[in-house]
């Protein structure tokens, strides 16, 4: 069903921007002919089109429509997975982690796990980092379905097609060249089209103290507009979590494990011309990711105050009704007009294809070189491993559009997007973390820790759907939704992950010092910022990021 009919000027946007888009993958095609130009963007990027890049690679309409329907669902508490869930971790990859993956040269987290640990456990991340992106690319093809059907009344399926063959020309053309520049004008679209629904949005309710009060009016009882007040108890707030799932689940496990180990954003920053601007490029993107919120789960929170019916989970969905995921567009269509409604739609197509093309290039590097080569051909011209990313780029598409049906089970996007990231996310943090600060780690305990980690996250998952009631053992509340299940998840998994990681490496030979350097704090010599005025240097400003985010705990306490 047509919420509003699109005028000839909104038409001309988005077609205007898919020609863009098209053209500069074309264009810079040109530029990745070698291995190191296609799946690394020659190394060539400053600092600042490396943490655009890095963020908007984590900003597609997965993130828009996704975190926009959690907001629906859980409020306020959705800003955690943007500030205490997200600012700490990109600080610590800058600072502490990025030097190691910058020094190792290597071209992926597996990459890294090869040098560290051997094959086994590069091999199972590799493979589960593929299986993980084939999924994510999926349920981003379905954010993407869903924004036409609302907007456009376009069939789902021909939405799907359209937009993801779109991605796989660009990226193919031109790698991580093509996906990196797309993403940084993305980042702008995104920004000037999704902007206006808070601003029109506060107008209407006569700024956030009228938001608040009609929340209060439409959902008596429920706080749905406070971060940290309702976390002392799981029955005082719409996720049913408690702040220990918060602190430790997301901030210490979760957040950690997907901004410095998730290949799709580290890759970004891996592009980056020195070492210096590889710090600093996570820390940039942390200051703009703190503002997201703004216009990710405020635009949310507005739906529960301005929207006149109440909306659904996706698996409980009937004719007529609209899903949490649905709120987005519901909202972009209440507030924008000719122009400005191609302007958010383009800007929501901007979000998809920064999505897609992150998780299509991630995962053709990963194919690429950390399964084709070291285990299918060894030996073979550098031409053609990037024909290899090629075709793989287009094959891995193919297979994406396949899963997108997937994410139509789960009550809203994020759930089931938080969910993956507990399977394979949280437990490959524990490996990585281990292997960088501890020299004693050995090949077989990162291998079997990680397998560990996976196999328990996955098994608790099953325990759950199949008793209902282990949920008050895993997520230490039978009050928990999927979210909070999710964050405990990750937290229980990666805690498996270091025991058996630690237990079998102090039963097994370590690797010799001399093989560690470039690889383990400690045997590793790190470029420091001797001579550079203090403005310039990464500890400076990691230090601003994080007195920021404090102050924004305290605000909305």
């Amino acid at each position: 069903m047509n919420i509003i009919a699109l005028k000839s000027v909104d038409l001309a946007i988005i077609a205007l921007y898919f020609v863009a888009v098209l053209a500069i993958g074309f264009y810079l095609k040109r530029f990745a002919t070698s291995g190191q130009d296609f799946f690394l963007a020659g190394r060539e990027m400053t600092a600042w089109v490396a943490g655009l890049s890095f963020l908007s690679a984590n900003l597609g309409s997965l993130e828009l429509l996704g975190w926009a329907g959690s907001a629906y669902q859980y409020g306020i508490l959705a800003a955690h997975w943007y500030w205490i869930g997200a600012i700490p971790a990109m600080v610590f990859l800058g600072i502490v982690m990025m030097p190691f993956y910058y020094i190792s040269k290597t071209h992926s987290v597996p990459g890294y796990l090869q040098l560290r640990f051997g094959n086994g456990a590069s091999g199972l991340s590799a493979i589960t980092f593929a299986v993980m992106t084939i999924l994510m690319s999926g349920v981003n093809m379905y954010a993407m379905a869903v924004v036409m059907k609302v907007m456009l009344g376009w069939n789902i399926h021909f939405s799907i097609w359209v937009s993801s063959l779109t991605v796989g020309i660009y990226v193919a053309a031109g790698g991580l060249y093509s996906a990196i520049f797309n993403e940084v004008l993305q980042f702008f679209l995104i920004w000037f089209g999704a902007l206006l629904i808070p601003v029109f949005g506060l107008i209407e309710t006569g700024g956030w103290s009228g938001m608040v009060a009609r929340i209060q009016s439409n959902f008596p009882g429920q706080d749905f507009t406070h971060l940290w007040s309702t976390l002392g108890n799981a029955q005082d707030n719409p996720m049913g979590m408690h702040w220990t799932g918060i602190v430790f689940g997301l901030g210490a496990v979760l957040s950690m494990g997907y901004w410095t180990t998730d290949f799709l954003v580290v890759q970004r920053v891996l592009s980056a011309k020195d070492i210096r601007s590889a710090k600093m490029a996570p820390i940039i993107g942390s200051f703009f990711k703190m503002a997201v919120p703004l216009i990710v789960i405020l635009p949310g929170v507005l739906g529960l105050a301005v929207l006149p019916e109440k909306l659904v989970p996706e698996s409980a969905l009937q004719a007529g009704q609209h899903s949490y995921n649905e709120v987005l567009p519901l909202m972009l269509a209440r507030y924008m007009g000719p122009g400005l409604l191609g302007l958010g739609v383009t800007a929501l197509v901007a979000g998809f294809m920064a999505g897609m093309a992150g998780n299509v290039s991630a995962f053709a590097t990963v194919w690429t070189y950390d399964i084709y080569r070291p285990y299918i051909r060894r030996q073979a011209a550098d031409a053609h491993y990037v024909s290899m990313g090629r075709w793989c780029t287009v094959i891995g598409l193919f297979i994406s559009i396949a899963t997108a049906y997937v994410a139509m089970g789960f009550a809203s996007i994020m759930d089931y997007v938080q969910a993956l990231f507990s399977f394979f996310i949280a437990p490959l943090f524990g490996t990585v973390l281990l292997g960088m600060l501890w020299k004693r780690a050995t090949g077989p305990g990162g291998f079997w820790g990680l397998l560990a980690g996976v196999g328990s996250s996955v098994a608790m998952f099953f325990w759950v759907k199949l008793n209902p009631g282990a949920l008050a053992i895993i997520a230490l509340s039978d009050h928990a939704k999927p979210l909070a299940e999710d964050m405990y998840r990750a937290l229980w998994s990666c805690l498996i992950n270091v025991i058996v990681t630690v237990v079998v490496s102090l039963a097994t030979q370590p690797k010799p010092l001399s093989e560690l350097k470039g690889l383990v704090m400690g045997v590793t010599d790190i470029p420091k910022e001797q001579n550079v005025p203090l403005l310039h240097k990464p500890a400076f400003w990691a230090a601003v990021s994080i007195a920021i985010l404090a102050i924004l705990q305290w605000i909305f306490w």
